[in-house]
């Protein structure tokens, strides 16, 4: 990010000077790597505690605005935009203009000093008419695409109809079970109340964010590796004494398990968002 480029966006909402010198010197204060101070003279500090804003602010005028104002309006198809922080998605109805504004997209982000990543950039066949399309030329079924922790797939609804589904992407489910590992084998000496309590706190966040409609199956499974690795860490306890499972079934009766529970319903969004359905 070009500093100039931020505080010219700033300048469009906020006119306090004040304001301005204390976001300048922000971006200037500097980083620290293996102890040696280094100055930033573009970006905003990693992890500073009002980076997210800036990259938003930023994005907000160089993309956000860019798309809905110019993009959108010379696409003779439909055309959207979803994006969290700088992970977006474009979806277009013609595969001619999603791949002009492929184009575009990399020229647009140059002149503010950013740039696409190439590895994790690519466009798809996605939609009702994909399967059919892949059909004709030779391809069992459409790409999938991951955004923000879920694998996005083509698929129908009990009614037959086309429906985009929603799973936990691999790369986010293992990272989960590896730090539920690491957790569980750091409360080797924590009594077995106190680690029950904390689990369930733990599980639902989990299913809070990945408790989304299609995702039963694998929020379902994420529980029974939990399961599974919390009876091998209570068998560690003691080299002596184990815990057989008929007297852990009776251990997770008194100190139940988080039940995987659907929290999101895509059938709950408004009507502006259909299309993600």
């Amino acid at each position: 990010m070009d500093h100039k480029w931020i505080l010219k966006f700033i300048d469009h909402r906020i006119a306090d000077v004040n304001i301005h010198r204390l976001i300048s010197r922000f971006l200037k204060s500097g980083i620290l790597e293996n102890g040696e101070y280094k100055d930033t003279v573009v970006g905003a500090p990693q992890g500073g505690n009002i980076s997210p804003i800036i990259g938003n602010l930023y994005l907000h005028h160089a993309l956000d605005l860019w798309f809905e104002k110019v993009i959108r309006k010379k696409c003779r198809g439909d055309a959207y935009m979803v994006r969290y922080a700088d992970d977006s998605v474009f979806c277009f109805q013609y595969e001619d203009e999603a791949y002009r504004f492929y184009h575009e997209l990399k020229v647009r982000l140059a002149k503010f000093n950013l740039e696409i990543q190439e590895a994790k950039t690519k466009i798809i066949k996605f939609g009702r008419f994909a399967v059919d399309e892949c059909m004709k030329a030779g391809i069992k079924k459409p790409e999938t695409f991951d955004f923000l922790g879920f694998t996005h797939y083509c698929s129908k609804g009990k009614n037959g109809r086309f429906r985009v589904k929603r799973k936990t992407s691999k790369k986010k489910y293992n990272a989960s079970l590896k730090k539920a590992k690491a957790w569980l084998w750091e409360q080797l000496t924590t009594p077995a109340r106190d680690v029950m309590e904390k689990l369930a706190v733990k599980m639902n966040g989990y299913y809070r964010y990945y408790g989304i409609t299609d995702n039963s199956t694998m929020i379902s499974r994420f529980r029974d590796e939990v399961r599974s690795m919390l009876y091998k860490m209570f068998n560690r306890r003691s080299q002596k004494k184990s815990m057989m499972w008929d007297k852990y079934a009776l251990f997770l009766k008194r100190f139940p398990l988080a039940k995987a529970k659907i929290y999101v319903s895509i059938f709950d969004l408004n009507k502006p968002f259909s299309y993600m359905m």
